[in-house]
């Protein structure tokens, strides 16, 4: 008997050591599982004030390379990087050593983005100055060019002035008709029928503008009827047509030089009564004109 009632003691003493057991388990169990909860919501939160940091970079970046006139390839990398880091963390374990490693990436790309948004200002106030400085330059090259244009102008109507005072000029353009003799000795007439020839003698002014030379002028003469005699050729002087009787050649040394053309009977014909219109050309322009009358 005594022997029975010191088993169920020691019974009861085993059944109070389990149960203190166990609830000392549940309590503990319970505390572990309040804590990891509160770890967890702790890493959670964690975890997105770094996805909030990361966005903030994200948007400094998106505003530097809009702000950028030439896209800098290291501002766009650098933002490539960062959304990187963000879809990884996106998927990544809600574990202490995993956020650890975001939190030590985004400090370094924290850093990164430091050094290249103070770089990029400062190559936009580098920008700034070399716009300003260009728009300087331009103003100046353009008052340059207004002044070098204004020279142009003047030097070229300079040019134009000096190379109409150089140009030949004649003085005293007679024409007649004239008798000659078998002896060579010539008479002046006023008579179509009794002319054998037509004469024209002008005076090639003094020029000391001119170079001394061989020269030409083109002699043109026509008939009462609107016929040029003599030769009739044509020479083109750009959009213009000469048609002359001859061409006269000499020797100009700059000192007044008298000149005498003849023009022959038109195909073995007697010359036509009436008036005679004498023209003299420097090239295509007409520098002294004269008319006669043949009786």
């Amino acid at each position: 008997m005594e022997g029975s009632q010191k088993s169920n003691i020691g019974l009861k003493v085993g059944l109070g050591i389990l149960l203190i057991l166990f609830l000392g388990s549940a309590f503990v169990a319970s505390k572990f599982y309040s804590e990891g909860k509160e770890q967890e919501k702790e890493l959670i939160s964690e975890k997105q004030q770094v996805m909030n940091d990361l966005n903030n970079m994200a948007k400094q970046y998106d505003q530097a390379i809009a702000a950028s006139e030439i896209k800098d390839q290291d501002l766009i990398e650098a933002r490539e990087r960062i959304q990187g880091l963000m879809d990884s963390l996106k998927v990544s374990q809600n574990s202490v050593n995993s956020l650890f490693r975001y939190k030590k990436k985004f400090l370094v790309l924290q850093e990164e983005m430091d050094e290249l948004l103070a770089e990029n200002d400062r190559l936009k106030v580098e920008n700034e100055y070399l716009a300003t400085s260009l728009d300087s330059t331009q103003v100046q090259l353009a008052e340059r060019t207004v002044f070098t244009d204004s020279l142009l102008v003047q030097n070229t109507e300079l040019a134009n002035v000096v190379e109409d005072a150089a140009a030949l000029q004649t003085v005293g353009l007679v024409g007649m008709g004239v008798i000659e003799r078998s002896s060579g000795k010539q008479i002046p007439t006023e008579r179509a029928r009794r002319s054998d020839k037509i004469k024209v003698c002008f005076t090639v002014a003094k020029n000391k503008l001119t170079e001394a030379g061989d020269k030409e002028l083109y002699v043109q003469v026509i008939d009462p009827n609107n016929n040029v005699l003599g030769s009739n050729n044509q020479v083109q002087f750009d959009d213009q047509v000469l048609n002359y009787s001859l061409i006269s050649r000499f020797n100009y040394e700059n000192r007044n030089l008298n000149i005498c053309e003849y023009i022959s009977q038109p195909n073995d014909s007697k010359f036509e009564k009436g008036r005679y219109q004498i023209s003299v050309f420097n090239d295509k322009e007409l520098i002294s004109s004269s008319e006669f009358i043949l009786k």
